[in-house]
């Protein structure tokens, strides 16, 4: 039976039966539907496509080989989760896989990447106070006291949320629990981000009158390395490409509001598809959408509840992750794709379609999660139809699994909220920004898309485009020469040592796009010079 043929015939089937009647008269289909399952699990997969680095993420990828620290940026789009997660694997090679401590500023970037929270590693709690207070907390804190003396690399993922005080604190409780003077009591440091994207959260009082990580004193001392990732794979369409680069740097020319504004009317003068998936500034909105569109379905909803088991801060963080508490889903639902399920096939994070049926489980018991034992049939946007089975998320320590949770990998897809999709490429997004707030808030959105064609826009005005100018002066930084600088051109390509012993070259040739990197036999050169 061809692909297509199954396809159809599977969808036809499970569209005779409803959720409330599926269990009475669907044994037959079920098995059917099984053991053509468990057939096609048989055949020999495609082998998975090995990721070809750019020569930014090669350099990258060398230097930390090397026991580099490294700050790794760029646009969205750029590859960095998918490089951080590669690090990560070389790190515990290259160090004791304990020793490797993996983290992000939010639990949904945490789950992610299969870390913790940047706090919940830290050991220092809340309320946010002065940094002798959090250094007092730690040491009363004998498994976070562990963490740190057993740190060789640490991982920061999401830097933009992280401020300077708590960034500068970090610093000064690794080097005072480690002692000697060393930068971070010499762990080895991996930070990603983009500054441009959405700005830290204050929560405590900041005195310093400093924002950003990059603001901290120790900032430039951390890294040996810090490199801005310019080739973006998400979009192909150069003409977005630029749009997106000049909303991420807070400008827009009037050809590109012209187009913007053009989204915005031949959106609000067309009916809203409602398998686009919308994207709102606040929580409550989009909470309002995806239980608006639920209660307009008659039929009664199946419900999955998360299962978790481990302790106490790091269940709590399994609470912030992307998987949700419960989960309801009825026939005709909107759904998208949390995690990878299968990249061959498309069915990656970010996928979107609509659930057809449902279908009592075989061979996996998920009565802890549903007590109907059901599981949900999908339909995806892409092609295939699938039933999806329960995935697990974890918290790690180290290399030691320290909370679980198990959930279906879904979430209702008619609204998300802009905080929570950062890492995710949409194929079609609606993207309502009347209520937008911040910095980097409308580039955060609008990068989701593949392209323009996939883009439904209202809400927006060009007074909503905003970058904070401490931000577009540190990315300045990388490709202006300052005047401390000591230079030399070689062809194409500047190359410069700035006072912080970092290497940057800037390939002037590329109309105006920039690269940076780290040349460790300059860097030696220079700390020589130095001494």
């Amino acid at each position: 039976m061809g692909v297509a043929t199954f396809i159809a015939t599977a969808i036809a089937a499970y569209r005779n039966f409803s959720t409330k009647s599926f269990g009475k008269n669907t044994k037959s289909a079920q098995s059917w539907y099984w053991s053509k399952n468990k057939s096609r699990k048989s055949e020999p997969r495609n082998p998975r496509t090995r990721i070809k680095w750019t020569e930014q993420q090669k350099k990258i990828i060398s230097a930390v080989s090397a026991g580099s620290s490294v700050f790794i940026t760029g646009s969205a789009g750029t590859g960095k989760t998918e490089l951080v997660k590669h690090i990560i694997e070389l790190l515990k090679k290259c160090h004791s896989p304990s020793g490797v401590f993996v983290t992000a500023s939010t639990g949904v970037a945490a789950c992610a990447i299969r870390g913790q929270t940047l706090h919940s590693f830290a050991g220092i709690g809340y309320p946010m106070a002065d940094r002798c207070t959090l250094l007092d907390r730690v040491l009363q804190n004998k498994k976070a006291y562990g963490r740190w003396n057993k740190a060789e690399a640490l991982v920061i993922d999401e830097i933009s949320m992280v401020d300077a005080e708590l960034f500068e604190s970090l610093e000064y409780i690794a080097k005072k629990l480690r002692g000697g003077d060393e930068v971070w009591g010499g762990i080895q440091l991996v930070v990603s981000g983009d500054f441009f994207q959405l700005p830290p959260v204050f929560g405590h009082q900041n005195s310093s009158g400093k924002e950003f990580a990059f603001e901290a004193d120790c900032w430039n001392a951390s890294f040996d390395m810090q490199l801005e990732l310019t080739e973006i794979f998400r979009q192909a369409d150069a003409r977005f490409v630029k749009m997106l680069q000049g909303i991420r740097r807070g400008d827009c020319d009037p050809q590109d509001l012209e187009v913007l504004e053009q989204l915005c009317s031949r959106t609000e003068s067309d009916e809203l598809d409602p398998s686009v998936v919308q994207l709102y500034p606040l929580k409550e909105d989009v909470r309002r959408v995806n239980e608006m569109r639920m209660e307009s379905f008659s039929e009664a909803a199946t419900t999955y509840l998360a299962s978790d088991s481990g302790e106490n801060p790091w269940k709590i963080q399994l609470k912030e992750g992307i998987a949700p508490d419960e989960l309801f889903l009825c026939e005709g639902a909107r759904v998208m794709l949390i995690k990878n399920l299968n990249t061959w096939r498309g069915l990656v994070n970010g996928n979107t379609g609509i659930v057809i049926g449902f279908s009592e489980s075989e061979g996996v018991d998920v009565r802890d999660i549903c007590s109907e034992n059901l599981l949900p049939i999908v339909k995806f946007d892409s092609g295939p139809t699938k039933v999806i089975e329960p995935e697990t998320w974890v918290v790690t320590e180290g290399d030691t699994v320290v909370a679980k949770r198990k959930q279906l990998p879904l979430l209702l897809a008619w609204a998300r909220s802009i905080h929570k999709c950062q890492g995710m490429t949409l194929d079609k997004l609606h993207t309502n920004l009347s209520r937008s707030f911040g910095c980097g808030m409308v580039y955060v959105a609008l990068s989701r898309v593949r392209s323009l064609e996939g883009l439904q826009l209202s809400g927006f005005s060009p007074s909503k485009i905003k970058a904070h100018p401490k931000v577009l002066q540190f990315y300045k930084s990388f490709a202006c020469e300052p005047s401390t600088t000591k230079g030399k051109d070689e062809g194409a390509n500047k190359i410069r040592v700035d006072t912080s012993g970092l290497v940057h070259v800037s390939n002037t040739t590329n109309k105006g796009a920039s690269e940076y990197h780290f040349s460790l036999s300059e860097f030696i050169s220079s700390r020589q010079k130095r001494k």
